[in-house]
């Protein structure tokens, strides 16, 4: 039996589009001779598509979709979509074969945690449906029925040989190792062939990862698809072994490689699909900043992202040389525009209302406020997409200026611990040096004041990253955190921080999900809030 997994990168409500995509890979898995071509879950509407679901406009696209894609496709072919009837609206998977729609899955298990809402969108289904393709009979699941045991087991018990699964399994850092390790198990506790295709691509916050597996009754891994990348893959199995030789095994990478991939496919995909072509990014030759431009680079390419140096009378030397060497380096354009003039005006128009009034926070953010203006006059008057550069540990805190760094139309780090931009920077490093070694060795600071240090206002970050990976993440206690180790006055100024800063993240751009719990669909907390950490 001759197997083809084609991992698209679908666009939510791009319907069209999405029926030339699968209908393009039916036509290469009909010229491989293939027995059955799987295509990923939704594939025809893109996933999530959300209250798009709602539209009965929409709902009537979605079905003729899935009938065109039937009477066209020239191999059999499994395809998902959204269908609704009498009993409600159902995320579907079509077996497509002789021109019709031959059988109907109705996934039965609907996620409704996390970044997912299936629950509000679909009703479960009921019924195992098994298929016979070229002799072997064949079940069918759709991508939440696989993390499940019974399902497998069902259609195992049925007759089944082959279990087919087709998936939109969003990553975060260690998902493509833990499913990987799921899949197998369920393979090998019901001697069954698992052929599972998954999406690769990016959309709004969520990455998709691909690494589509075909793995045999043994538990044995013998197709492994791209990680970060659209692939489409042909593998034959013996539905009568147990085991057979590897076809194509693509390498598992590293926890930091994975990371820096899924930024920059979700950074690549966000611009692609939202209709721009080039990025801006405010450079204060921090390692933020930095790391956002090189991401920026890689997914966009050097002359389709542009860097503006805002210095003011408190930026260093060496900060405005490492950024002008980081142009340098990547290859970007750079412009110069000084804040001193701007800022020292709105000190005057303040001056009055003000008084003796002593300097505080007001002015250190007045110049975080006159930069995000300038960066939205570029947007505005060049199209291009401004680029957030706050990391996890920052926005987590609060450390961040609402209305001046925290502008953008993307924030691409946001879901990035501080600890991890440092990995990460390094790691890219060793590919080709692109960010300053002095960027990355230097202490951070907002220069926002005379000698400022985060450290300055903020625990080091090795111990605010753990003790936030324990609040946020993980949702412990003060008490429990304050048991593992940690000193208990940090930890309580931590927790009451993050607390505080919720209504500044409502009002930030999104950004990439790389972590377990991002925030945002994720971690849903409410801004008026009195429960204490």
């Amino acid at each position: 039996m001759r197997i083809a997994l084609a991992q698209i990168d679908s666009t939510v409500g791009d319907i069209d589009g999405n029926l030339a995509l699968c209908l393009n890979a039916a036509d290469q898995a009909a010229a491989a001779h293939a027995d059955i071509l799987l295509l990923p879950e939704l594939a025809l509407l893109g996933y999530p598509p959300e209250d798009l679901l709602a539209k009965p406009h929409f709902m009537e696209r979605s079905m003729e979709a899935a009938e065109t894609f039937a009477r066209l496709t020239p191999c059999p072919a499994l395809v998902g979509f959204a269908f609704r009837d009498s009993k409600g609206t159902f995320n579907a998977a079509a077996f497509c074969r002789g021109g019709v729609i031959e059988r109907l899955y109705r996934k039965q298990l609907l996620p409704n945690y996390g970044v997912f809402d299936e629950e509000r969108y679909f009703e479960p289904g009921l019924e195992d449906v098994v298929v016979e393709i070229v002799g072997v009979w064949c079940g069918i699941t759709v991508c939440e029925d696989a993390w499940f045991p019974e399902p497998a087991a069902r259609v195992a018990q049925s007759g089944a040989q082959v279990l087919l699964n087709i998936s939109a399994s969003p990553f975060h850092v260690g998902k493509g190792r833990s499913r990987e390790s799921m899949l197998r198990d369920r393979a090998a506790s019901n001697n069954l062939w698992f052929a599972y295709c998954n999406v690769a691509g990016g959309q709004d916050e969520l990455v998709f990862d691909g690494r589509s597996v075909v793995i045999a009754p043994n538990g044995g891994v013998i197709a492994r698809a791209r990680a970060f990348a659209e692939d489409f893959l042909v593998v034959d199995i013996d539905p009568g072994a147990t085991k057979m030789p590897v076809t194509r095994l693509e390498p598992i990478e590293s926890e930091v490689e994975e990371m820096y991939d899924a930024l920059r496919l979700g950074l690549r995909d966000y611009i692609r699909k939202n209709g721009f072509s080039d990025v801006v990014i405010g450079l204060s030759g921090g390692i933020d900043s930095a790391l956002t431009a090189v991401l920026a680079v890689d997914a966009l390419g050097a002359e389709h992202v542009h860097g503006v140096l805002m210095p003011s009378r408190f930026s260093s030397e060496g900060s405005v040389a490492d950024a002008e060497e980081l142009a340098e380096l990547t290859g970007i354009d750079i412009l110069t525009i000084p804040i001193e003039e701007p800022f020292a005006a709105i000190e005057q128009v303040l001056a009055p209302t003000f008084g003796d009034l002593p300097e505080d926070v007001t002015e250190e953010n007045l110049q975080a406020r006159i930069r995000g203006v300038l960066l939205m006059a570029l947007s505005n008057k060049f199209n291009w997409l401004v680029l957030a550069t706050g990391n996890k540990s920052e926005l987590s805190v609060g450390y961040s200026t609402l209305y001046g760094d925290m502008v953008g139309g993307f924030a691409p780090i946001k879901d990035v611990f501080k600890t991890k931009v440092y990995d990460l920077a390094r790691w890219r490093n060793q590919h080709g040096q692109v960010i300053p070694v002095a960027t990355i060795e230097k202490p951070p600071s907002a220069e926002l004041r005379p000698d400022q240090t985060d450290q300055d206002s903020l625990p080091p970050y090795d111990v605010l990253d753990a003790i936030l990976v324990s609040y946020v993440e993980q949702d412990h206690s003060a008490r429990e955190i304050i048991a593992s180790g940690q000193d208990e006055k940090v930890v309580r100024k931590v927790i009451g921080l993050v607390d505080a800063a919720e209504y500044k993240r409502r009002q930030g751009p999104i950004g990439i999900k790389i972590t377990p719990k991002a925030f945002g669909k994720d971690r849903r907390m409410p801004i008026t809030n009195r429960f204490g950490g």
